[in-house]
């Protein structure tokens, strides 16, 4: 019998805590934001009673409670394609009937949505599609791709921006904006952040003290609960714990033989079946692009450090998640992680659901085969659908993996 973790009860616990407290501070008149993952919600704290909302994350949750393809249906019996993200189509199906099915009840009525460039194109049709059919504002932040570094002008460009949207909901809540209380919501995030790359860091060990399954899960409070006290503790009790149980030789996979690495988005509806049944294999996949980049710049999945203005180091940080980059900053990032963790071979997952995530993956594999030497395996996934996923098919590919790598390590 497997013991929940402190962390693990403790995540439960705050997780469940923010969806109740949304509703119940929304039905209480506080001003509704609904947002995009890379939205800096760190702001949204400067105000007195501003909540906010992230529909990816909700529909990651629905996706792994098992009611992802149902409200994918309820989109597409509305006209919407198939071929459309499943993140968009189970928020799009919650939200045409009031939250049905939803694990949370849906999310409370937002007074406005603010969505951004950068992650992928079809955030804005989709928050589009709530401006029109709930005849809420949509507040759209232009946040540059980076092909390279960001530069000065870039940075300049989104912090004008961000003070655009500060007065925007000064105007519309009728609330102002306390910075001193933004700097501290920042200061937890950064130092949430610290911790969390601590814990990534276990992977390092050999057995890895975690496997990714455990960053995904323990990303949530990532998206919705940035900027407070509470994500800062809950990940400060998950480093530690994970290192005690390092130290005392407690490991996920006990006996891992095979040390691989994920490249994309979490399967969120298969992550107890590939965890259990690869772990029977003795392999670990012991980290992740998707969770390796957070509180990074790009090119680069170290810690980025606080700056003294919650302003300028929200919008260094704009372009942390994966989707925004060029070719050769994801690669930088992928290979420096494959050579620091010391993987055996990396699972490119092509994600039906994330264009923007899977399109550079033919050219990453190539350059991971034939340069570095380490092999590796693209299979089909959908991150949130499991309509578009075969478990068996699946393994196959991974087992034929194992046995190349078993011919180069052994």
């Amino acid at each position: 019998m497997i013991t929940k973790t402190k962390s693990g009860e403790n995540l439960s616990r705050i997780l469940q805590k923010a969806y109740l407290d949304m509703h119940m501070r929304a039905s209480k008149d506080a001003f509704v934001i609904w947002i995009a993952i890379n939205v800096p919600a760190e702001l949204f704290l400067g105000f007195d009673n501003v909540v906010y909302c992230v529909p990816e994350s909700h529909a990651a949750l629905n996706a792994a409670k098992g009611v992802g393809s149902l409200q994918c249906e309820k989109a597409e019996n509305l006209g919407y394609s198939m071929d459309l993200c499943s993140y968009a189509r189970i928020d799009i199906g919650c939200v045409s009937d009031g939250g049905k099915d939803s694990p949370t009840f849906g999310l409370p009525k937002p007074d406005l949505l603010i969505s951004n460039t950068n992650n992928c194109s079809l955030l804005v049709k989709w928050f589009d599609v709530h401006h029109r059919e709930l005849n809420v504002p949509h507040f759209i932040l232009d946040i540059p791709f980076c092909y390279e570094p960001q530069k000065k002008k870039d940075l300049d460009y989104i912090s004008y921006q961000f003070q655009e949207m500060i007065h925007l909901i000064e105007t519309m809540s009728g609330q102002s904006f306390n910075l001193d209380k933004a700097k501290q919501a920042v200061l937890h995030t950064n130092r949430a952040i610290y911790f969390f790359k601590k814990f990534l860091d276990l992977a390092c060990n050999k057995p890895s003290g975690i496997t990714a399954f455990d960053s995904f899960v323990h990303m949530a409070p990532a998206l919705v609960l940035r900027g407070t006290k509470e994500f800062e503790e809950h990940v400060e009790l998950l480093a530690k714990e994970t290192e005690s149980q390092v130290n005392n030789g407690i490991f996920p996979v006990p006996n891992e033989k095979y040390r691989l690495f994920w490249d994309n988005i979490a399967p969120w509806h298969q992550l107890r079946n590939m965890s259990k049944r690869l772990s029977e294999l003795n392999v670990n996949i012991i980290g992740a692009t998707y969770t390796s980049c957070i509180g990074s710049v790009e090119g680069s999945f170290d810690f980025y450090p606080y700056n003294d203005n919650p302003l300028t180091y929200l919008a260094r940080t704009q372009n942390a998640y994966i989707c925004p980059h060029g070719i050769q900053l994801r690669r930088q990032a992928l290979i420096s992680a494959v050579k620091r963790l010391s993987v055996d071979g990396v699972v490119f997952s092509s994600n039906r659901s994330c264009k923007p995530y899977s399109i550079f993956q033919i050219d990453q594999q190539s350059y991971i085969e034939h340069t570095l030497g380490v092999p590796s395996v693209m299979i089909d996934v959908d991150h949130a659908d499991n309509r578009n996923y075969n478990e068996e098919t699946v393994f196959l590919k991974i087992e034929a993996l194992l046995e190349r790598i078993e011919t180069i390590k052994y």
